[in-house]
């Protein structure tokens, strides 16, 4: 049996069975699908990239177009469009993630070589793999017409990369089986390859540079350290230039049909024609923190009515505030839009609470905001209603609800664990593996502290980062004597 469940095909296929379930039983949905299909829609028949407003096709470029480009390739394969050819774009995706659960596993493999005994970095390989194949957070987006699974994908190959970046400068002999396989490359192909897989990446996902960023940041330290400055630049011009080089197209188009200038997508996901409520979206940000919160409020502008008394009490600092807010509320509900008057309004009251607790709005609700994305149970793909807290309450109303949300919480919190278990165990262990170690680590804090910055930041934003964590998590399915202790 231990020989059965060592084999990775054994892994992969208890990963397709996972995958399967939640597509089968759990198919989901979201706004942002829609969009998506009548892009590639739109795409595929009139070979424009462009969505429908007031029933003319008009060019965008409101979303990046990878995610798009994969649905009318599966359109174009299976000669449906839209919903009925959900069933296809799922099941594709489920090759897509276990594909990203082997970039995983290829990791934690990169990460043992800094520390392992040639034997090991096996253990690690097929530790992560079960990890990874088995993680109901990211197994279940496979069943969701959305990008997690392409940006796990290329957050898996291009922290890959960058790791046997590391390795290549430290000039590590690789073992594979008996035989050795020495990183030859020259550091600026393999930050290249890493820079690719980057911008493949954000052809998927706008803000997929960050791990650029971050990992530039954790080799300024490392090569800093090493006085080799010429390195490092070679490397962030390689990097950076592989990126850019997968986005010239997307670049190209923008500036042809749209006369701009635009590598990403707008920020704020507008058309030119509307307006961005940056005030209402300032005063969110000196209170809200709560997923539940984006249900009543956020998601709720331009489209319904917005109830004050829905609206929680730490959005207001005096009765004479909460009135104000309302006032605002009963023009906006008469027309549900906002009007620049209203969001004018929203952003004065931005700064005065800002000004009067500038703590809470720059520290203490972004801390908020990731400790809720982290420590959360991610049952929202799931027909399952509970809330962790309070238990008693929760458990009353519906046990079965509350024991699955119990369930999710409780194995999110073991996965995190499990990544700072294995950090430690290497940055303790072995001085040699930490810049590996920095790197990964470095990663996550960088996009955990972007996303406290974002509008709506939800949890599933966060999963990009279980690449590192699964990678992190492997070192302690190791044996201890299998470290090279430095």
């Amino acid at each position: 049996m231990r020989r059965v469940l060592s084999s990775p095909l054994v892994a992969l296929a208890a990963g397709l069975g996972l995958r399967l379930f939640f597509v089968l039983h759990f198919p989901a949905n979201s706004g942002d699908a829609v969009l998506y299909e009548q892009f590639a829609t739109n795409w595929l028949k009139h070979h424009v990239y462009a969505m429908n407003v007031n029933g003319v096709v008009t060019p965008v470029d409101m979303r990046m177009p990878g995610y798009p480009a994969f649905l009318a390739i599966i359109y174009a394969i299976t000669g449906e469009t839209g919903a009925d050819a959900r069933k296809w774009v799922l099941l594709s995706q489920i090759f897509v993630d276990l594909a990203g659960c082997l970039a995983i596993a290829a990791l934690a493999a990169a990460l043992a070589f800094f520390a392992y005994q040639k034997a090991s970095p096996r253990r690690a390989f097929k530790a992560a793999l079960w990890l990874a194949v088995l993680c109901p957070f990211t197994a279940n987006y496979a069943a969701a017409p959305l990008t997690e699974v392409f940006a796990g994908l290329f957050t898996g190959l291009g922290l890959f990369f960058f790791c046997l970046l590391l390795l290549r400068l430290r000039g590590t002999t690789i073992y594979i089986n008996e035989m050795s396989l020495y990183v030859n490359q020259r550091p600026q192909v393999v930050a290249a390859l890493a820079g690719f897989a980057v911008g493949w990446g954000t052809l998927f996902r706008p803000e997929a540079p960050l791990l650029l960023v971050a990992c530039w940041l954790a080799l300024a330290v490392y090569l800093g350290r090493r006085r080799q400055f010429s390195e490092l630049v070679r490397i962030v011009l390689s990097s950076g230039l592989a990126c850019a080089l997968a986005l010239a197209p997307w670049a190209i188009r923008n500036a042809i049909t749209l006369h701009e200038f635009q590598p990403l997508a707008p920020k704020n996901s507008n058309l030119p024609s509307e307006m961005v409520p940056r005030g209402f979206m300032a005063w969110e940000k000196t209170w809200l923190y709560r997923v539940s919160d984006f249900y009543l409020v956020s998601w709720k502008l331009n489209d319904e009515a917005i109830e004050l008394e829905q609206i929680p009490a730490r959005a207001f600092d005096s009765p004479q505030e909460k009135q104000r807010v309302a006032d605002i509320l009963e023009t906006y509900n008469d027309e549900i839009t906002l009007t620049p008057e209203e969001d004018a309004a929203f952003a004065q009251l931005a700064r005065e609470r800002t000004s009067r607790h500038p703590l809470r709005t720059y520290l203490i609700l972004p801390v908020a905001r990731a400790f809720t994305i982290w420590f959360t149970p991610r049952i929202e793909l799931i027909p399952v209603s509970g809330h962790v807290f309070p238990l008693k309450e929760a458990w009353e109303d519906d046990k079965l609800d509350q024991s699955v949300t119990i369930g999710f919480f409780l194995l999110n919190i073991l996965y995190l664990l499990l990544a700072l278990g294995g950090a430690r165990r290497l940055w303790l262990w072995n001085s040699g593996a930490r810049p590996a170690v920095a790197l990964l680590l470095v990663f996550i804090l960088v996009r955990t502290a972007f996303l406290t910055t974002i509008e709506t930041p939800e949890p599933r934003y966060v999963l990009v980062c279980f690449p590192a964590l699964i990678a992190l998590a492997s070192p302690l399915f190791a044996r201890r004597n299998a470290l090279l202790v430095r």
